[in-house]
């Protein structure tokens, strides 16, 4: 085995304390979120328990020279992206934003109905995980919560902390008595080249055989950006009536025979989703 470089170490329980100056529970969670943000991947090595890790293309660009301190609204946009397009590392993210239809709800709410969706995995046999506690499941949808909501706006009871980078995407509103609604509708924030990456790596895993996606598979179907970014199918059509324009004609709407439908030109294997990104980013580097 090759000896890993620092990069790799960066989580090892040797350094990481010392490096960041953290715990060593927080730097268990910087690494799953990582992790689960796709922008750390395992390298396939380990040292001792621990598999060692290495920056994803994503993580590359953000954190290498892009957006390091996720001061750009897209930057975060991306993250949430994938947080919540693929069951996973972020399950109850996943859940939230893809299978939960609630209008309103609590965190308790959204908890139990979780817990019940992992019932009813666990009886098909698509989870085998008999670990997972029910209070693992509340602490989950308490995080998530905090992630999106600000402190000033949560109820009181609920702890502080640090502020989410992702309360700045107003995705989720809290109401009265201490319930909350997802904030569906137009999304200034998110660039188009953002959506169009998103979409395009939604299509690859899901639809990847097919040349066209409608209206209704990019505006409902789990995973999909519409249910991601919370987008009404308005402002999602708005979107898709320029797509051509701003993934330099990999992918065009199309309105004949009374379809609304997106077609692409080019096969997945000649289409690179993060092209997209690299162009968004571009500008940024050259100015500073």
């Amino acid at each position: 085995m090759t000896e890993p470089d620092g990069r790799q170490h960066a989580f090892s329980p040797n350094t990481a304390i010392a490096d960041f100056g953290v715990g060593k529970n927080m730097v268990a969670s910087m690494r799953h979120w990582a992790l689960a943000c796709g922008v750390l991947q395992p390298v396939g090595e380990r040292l001792g328990r621990l598999e060692l890790l290495e920056p994803t293309a994503l993580g590359e660009l953000i954190f290498g020279s892009s957006d390091p301190y996720l001061e750009l609204p897209s930057s975060v946009w991306i993250l949430h992206w994938r947080l919540a397009a693929l069951p996973g590392r972020a399950t109850t993210w996943y859940y939230a934003f893809n299978e939960f239809n609630d209008p309103v709800f609590t965190k308790d709410t959204l908890a139990e109905r979780l817990w019940t969706r992992l019932d009813e995995l666990r009886e098909t046999g698509k989870l085998t995980n008999n670990r997972i506690a029910k209070a693992t499941v509340a602490r989950d949808a308490e995080c998530l919560v905090r992630t999106y909501v600000t402190r000033g706006q949560r109820r009181k009871g609920i702890e502080d902390g640090l502020e989410s980078p992702f309360t700045e995407l107003g995705l989720l509103t809290p109401m009265a008595g201490g319930a909350l609604q997802f904030r569906r509708g137009p999304k200034p924030t998110l660039s188009d080249k953002v959506f169009g990456f998103a979409l395009l790596e939604f299509w690859a895993g899901q639809f990847g055989s097919r040349g066209a996606l409608s209206v209704e598979t990019i505006a409902h179907e789990p995973g999909s950006p519409g249910r991601v970014f919370l987008l009404d199918e308005d402002s999602l059509v708005e979107r898709l009536e320029r797509i051509e324009d701003f993934t330099g004609g990999m992918l065009s709407w199309d309105e004949g025979g009374g379809l609304r439908q997106v077609t692409r030109r080019l096969a997945f294997d000649k289409v690179d989703p993060l092209r997209l990104l690299v162009s968004l980013y571009a500008p940024l580097e050259k100015a500073a």
